[in-house]
């Protein structure tokens, strides 16, 4: 089992810097999956970034070329790093865990992943 914790969000103008944290409780994070997805307003959740656990690296259209994802597997901590912020990118980023997932496929589907976090507000004004 592993527990999200995700910190970071705010308010920024558009054009913009954000690096989002997702701490997780545990001795096995090395063996989880990671990703991040965010939901809008009244929009379903959007594929946004996946690590595997072999650091293969995935993105969503909307935001290749703009943010990076990245592990610490010694803190235990994936990140997020949101630049040339839009305000499209207005939502709560929240990151999941998963054990077993990997590839492309099933790193970007939601609902291939146990474990959530809570959620953290990115607000880009105009």
């Amino acid at each position: 089992q592993v527990q999200l914790v995700e910190s970071g969000g705010g308010l920024v103008q558009a054009g913009g810097s954000l690096r989002l944290s997702c701490a997780a409780s545990g001795r096995t994070f090395s063996s989880y999956a990671m990703g991040w997805f965010r939901q809008a307003p009244g929009k379903e959740r959007e594929f946004v970034a996946a690590i595997s656990r072999g650091g293969t690296i995935y993105y969503g259209d909307s935001v290749k070329g703009r943010f990076t994802i990245s592990r610490d597997n010694a803190k235990n901590t994936v990140y997020l790093q949101m630049n040339s912020l839009k305000p499209e990118d207005t939502a709560v980023y929240s990151c999941a865990a998963d054990r077993h997932i990997d590839g492309s496929y099933f790193l970007k589907d939601q609902y291939q992943y146990d474990y959530w976090g809570q959620g953290t507000q990115v607000t880009v004004s105009s």
